[in-house]
């Protein structure tokens, strides 16, 4: 028996159908949620005339990093959402399941770090 067997034999909640239909649906759901808040936060950063250009080049690296671990996260949860199933189901289900939580870290951990890199920075 399989691991996946044998986990959707435990709880019919962890089978591969169901997890796959599950992360298309809260992954669309998160995908918006992780790029309409970064839109947000950023957006209000520049409308207040807030530069990356203004903070000292250690903390322009740090908050760069901290902007691709975004924006690579958004990506990540964008395609655990699409309801492309690239080979099989148990496939689709282990890697979905894996984008969701890489891009869920990425989004927690970049946007820390940018945030960070702005907050040491100078006041406006």
């Amino acid at each position: 028996m399989t691991r996946e067997n044998e986990t959707a034999r435990i709880h019919p909640l962890m089978s591969a159908e169901t997890n796959v239909q599950r992360i298309m649906w809260t992954g669309t759901a998160w995908f918006a949620v992780a790029a309409g808040s970064a839109a947000i936060v950023l957006g209000m950063l520049l409308s207040s005339g807030w530069r990356p250009a203004q903070l000292p080049d250690d903390l322009q690296v740090l908050w760069w990093v901290g902007s691709v671990l975004v924006a690579l996260s958004v990506g990540l949860i964008g395609w655990s959402g699409c309801p492309i199933l690239e080979v099989d189901v148990p496939t689709a289900s282990r890697n979905k399941s894996r984008t969701m939580q890489l891009g869920t870290m990425f989004f927690i951990i970049g946007g820390a770090v940018a945030l960070f890199a702005v907050l040491l920075g100078p006041a406006a």
